[in-house]
């Protein structure tokens, strides 16, 4: 079977020695309910062996790692095609990267910006230009017919007249008239305008012109001077040189335009575009507290005492007071004591001298609690030095096209006037430009800025760019394996998501995608449903087939709710709150002036297209507004007295450590490792609890420091990681896993399932009730040491939840989640409906930002932003019950939440 991935005994993770045929070049959709084992067959499985024979295929310097690279736990897997992994996680970490720096567009732009920028004067803001002989003769053919001309070039004195006469040479201009060198007194001179012709303009002297602009351009080192017998005067340079300055530029070449590069960065900024400030209101939060009562915040810590003592006494001694708010202190006197004086180093000072201990780590991060980020007042951003911004293309620098949005950047290239030479020169440059520009409108990111870090991307954003990126790649042949990838979209840009993938398949690939939205699945060619429960209870395959045999099959439960025969329930009131939170005048990035009312302990979803403002009122405005590191943004935020406490669950990684599994998130570890160290044995050999900790020496592996996993750096490819060969993989020495509670060591608790273990630690009550509140979210299949570094970005948000559900203490908290859904199966999302059902009914109030439309119809109340997204959005389109907004017929949302109410 050629045409087939075959795949037999596959055990990887919680997969039960499962048998797959997968047919190649179709569009495969793998589903099932959360932890089933999707991401352990399309990822640990498929794409992790095609990595591996790739890497089999490389230089003797990549093989030597090979023997090393687990293969995946199958009996047999053949017909496995080269396989990219397009994931939710953030391309990196680096400011440095941008979405035109990934998606190559920038690379295309600095050679595009080389070969036909137009270089313009940096102290007049002139075109500057290169005349060459043809252009020359083309502007002096625009004078009257038998005009008379004189060309000339200037002549250093220095250089003596010997040299002029020797070259036949005899004449110069002098006061607007010809005269022989010899017949005037040149010692006081230090140029003089030497004379090669004097002619009238005709066409048929097209040729002795030609040949006279020739001599004059050689002999004036590029530089001539062209008057006519009125007077005019024209100067000609085929160097880049500003006629009216006189000042030479060098020729744009494509490193002028990076900003990675020393020859194109801004020189103040270092090409991030923006700079790290001191910020006065982090170093002094409280401008009501006193010098004395601690007013400067980094010095209230033990180990900078002595600098607040310093500074009460160098206060004393010019008559500041010490006991009064520092608000209430003169200008002078706040001055004073930040920057300092007559022999004090200030506040500011103390900081200048901390930058000089930048090699400790300790000191770094202190100085990053009391920092800000500025934009470069030098290059407003576009991270460039002004040469490279000097160079335009129709009046617009690099650096301006890349703060365009990808769809008025498409805009731009698509009315881009050129001439036909330039054309010849550019045109497969636009061409590529404007492709990569097409992908990205496709996968739905018009509203994303060609400079937008991508860091600051969502987990779906950042994986339709990588997509994106792929697509423009052209590859062939390839098993392309995708997460989610329609996170963040809303339902009116499934269908555009669902062409890429098909286009993709169309030129010779196979797609395969993890997924649970139900429009996707049903695009699909082929489907693989895993289940039928999570963990444990998971890892078998419900069904593999067509997907018009699929509808048909009644074992899945992912069938039953595509059938509408299983569906979750709307509820059958809605609340309806009289106080609310109010955002006055909302108006960051692209949010257009809105007064927002949010309404408390009541479930709300906010709504609208990708990029119509929804993170950013959510995050950007009241969150950040609320805490108080945002204060622009926005004019007020009202009615913060109502609440105790605001909490922002989002996808953003628990760690960047492996060391970080869920047992110790939600503090169940230390429990666990006080069990383990009350044994017998434990006792007998003087265990404390810290001997069953991965994270401190004692117990732990030390090969490994406790990771269980060691990452080796390859020269141009991804690191590969490797389990540690001292301790397999799990991270303790063999003497502490020697020791057993209820017949398991350490190592056999961490690979227990939440629910597993809930049901093993029965008599401990400690342990249950910090475990109860992940079995409550729906994450009872998780694994006690999984590391939340491999956690898709829903599971992490449902941990953050249940870290929460713990640790609640105030009664009025107001929770914001950003799209919860994410990897959840629709019976898994009535879990999370429940909890959030749950927290309401407990007086918290819970604001969603939310394209599940399942989610949308349980809500309260919604706020549905738009009409579109980017420019287009900001806007709120609709707001009230979900009865209220299908009724709208400017919401995008109303048209789709129509069908799963009515």
């Amino acid at each position: 079977m050629k045409n087939t991935i075959m795949l037999r005994g596959v055990r990887v993770h919680n997969l039960k020695n499962i048998d797959l045929d997968i047919p190649l070049n179709k569009f495969i959709v793998v589903t099932g309910v959360s932890g089933s084992g999707k991401s352990s067959l399309a990822f640990d499985t498929l794409y992790a062996e095609g990595q591996r024979r790739y890497i089999e295929s490389l230089s003797s310097y990549a093989r030597q790692f090979l023997e090393r690279m687990e293969k995946p736990d199958a009996d047999l897997i053949e017909g496995i095609t080269p396989a990219i992994a397009i994931q939710q996680k953030a391309v990196t970490k680096n400011p440095r990267s941008t979405v035109a720096t990934v998606t190559e567009i920038y690379d295309f732009l600095r050679v595009l910006y080389a070969r036909i920028g137009t270089v313009h004067c940096l102290k007049c803001g002139q075109p500057v230009k290169r005349d060459t002989v043809d252009a020359i003769v083309e502007t002096l053919y625009t004078l009257p017919q038998k005009t008379k001309i004189w060309i000339s070039f200037s002549w250093p004195l220095k250089k003596g007249t010997a040299v002029l006469k020797k070259g036949g040479f005899f004449r110069f201009i002098h006061k607007n008239k010809i005269v022989n060198l010899s017949e005037v007194k040149l010692e006081n001179r230090k140029m003089i305008d030497v004379l090669v012709d004097r002619m009238t303009l005709e066409r048929d002297e097209r040729e002795r012109l030609v040949d006279s602009l020739e001599i004059a351009l050689k002999k004036g080192e590029g530089k001539i001077k062209v008057q006519t017998d009125e007077h005019q005067e024209f100067i000609f340079s085929d160097k880049l040189e500003c006629k009216r300055c006189e000042i030479i530029y060098e020729d744009p070449f494509p490193n002028l335009f990076s900003f990675n590069s020393p020859q194109g960065a801004c020189p103040t900024c270092h090409g991030f575009g923006d700079l790290a400030m001191l910020d006065e209101d982090k170093i002094i939060p409280d401008k009501s507290k006193s010098l004395e009562e601690g007013a400067i915040e980094p010095w209230t810590k033990p180990v900078s005492r002595g600098m607040m003592h310093e500074l009460i006494s160098e206060a004393k001694k010019r008559g500041i007071r010490t006991d009064m708010p520092f608000k209430d202190l003169k200008e002078e006197e706040k001055k004073f004591i930040l920057d300092g004086g007559d022999g004090y180093y200030g506040v500011k000072g103390f900081f200048d001298w901390l930058q000089t201990k930048k090699y400790k780590v300790q000191v770094r991060v202190f100085l990053s609690r009391y920092r800000k980020y500025e934009p470069c007042p030098d290059c407003k951003k576009m991270r460039l030095n002004p040469q490279a911004l000097s160079v335009k293309i129709q009046g617009f620098s690099i650096g301006r096209v890349v703060q365009m949005t990808v769809q008025q950047a498409h805009e731009f290239f698509k009315k881009l006037k050129i001439s036909p030479f330039q054309k010849l020169v550019v045109e497969k440059l636009i061409e590529e430009i404007q492709n990569r520009l097409k992908f990205l409108l496709e996968v739905g990111l018009d509203y994303i800025t060609l400079d937008r870090m991508t860091f600051t991307l969502s987990g779906g954003e950042a994986q339709r760019i990588n997509l994106a990126a792929a697509l423009s790649a052209s590859l062939v042949g390839t098993l392309f394996v995708l997460d989610e990838p329609s996170i963040g979209l809303h339902a009116r840009d499934n269908h555009r998501l669902v062409e890429i993938l098909e286009s993709l398949k169309e030129i010779g690939n196979t797609v395969m995608v993890v997924e649970h939205d139900p429009e996707i699945i049903k695009s699909a060619d082929n489907l693989i449903d895993l289940g039928p429960r999570a963990g444990e209870e998971g890892g078998e395959v419900i069904f593999n087939g067509p997907m018009k045999e699929f509808l048909k099959n009644h074992d899945s439960l992912t069938a039953q709710y595509i059938r509408q025969e299983k569906e979750i329930i709307i509820p059958e009131s809605r609340r309806i709150s009289s106080n609310f939170i109010e955002i006055k005048d909302a108006h960051k990035h692209n949010l257009k002036h809105p007064d927002v009312k949010l309404p408390l302990k009541t479930f709300t979803c906010i709504t609208g297209v990708s990029g119509s403002g929804k993170s950013t009122l959510l995050n950007d405005v009241l969150y950040q507004g609320w805490l108080g590191e945002a204060k622009d943004g926005y004019k007020e935020i009202k009615g913060k007295e109502q609440v105790d406490r605001i909490i922002m669950v989002d996808q953003s990684p628990l760690s960047t450590s492996p060391r970080s599994i869920p047992a110790t998130y939600v503090k169940a570890m230390d429990e666990i490792r006080e069990v383990f160290s009350q044994t017998r044995e434990a006792k007998a050999l003087g265990y404390k609890p810290g001997y069953f900790s991965f994270n401190t020496p004692g117990g732990r592996c030390e090969e490994c420091k406790g990771a269980g996993q060691q990452i080796i750096e390859m020269q141009f490819l991804s690191d590969v990681v490797l389990t540690c060969e001292a301790c397999n993989g799990k991270r303790f020495k063999s003497d502490i896993l020697e020791i057993k509670y209820k017949e398991k060591n350490i190592d056999q608790v961490l690979q227990m399932t939440v629910s597993k273990a809930f049901d093993f630690f029965s008599e401990q009550t400690k342990i249950r009730k910090k475990l109860t509140p992940l079995v409550e979210v729906g994450l009872g299949y998780l694994k006690l040491g999984q590391p939340t570094t491999a956690l898709s970005g829903g599971e992490l948000q449902r941990i953050k939840l249940a870290y929460h559900l713990i640790h609640q203490r105030e009664k009025r908290t107001l929770y914001l989640f950003d799209e919860p859904t994410i990897g959840l199966h629709p019976d898994d999302i009535s879990v999370l409906l429940r909890c959030f059902q749950k927290l309401v009914e407990k007086g918290h109030t819970v604001i969603v930002i939310e394209h599940n439309l399942d989610v949308i119809k349980c809500a309260d109340h919604i706020i549905d932003l738009g009409p579109e997204g980017g420019e287009k959005g900001g806007e709120i389109v609709v707001q009230g019950p979900p009865e209220k907004i299908i009724k709208s017929k400017k919401s995008h949302t109303s048209r789709y939440l129509k069908k799963y109410l009515l």
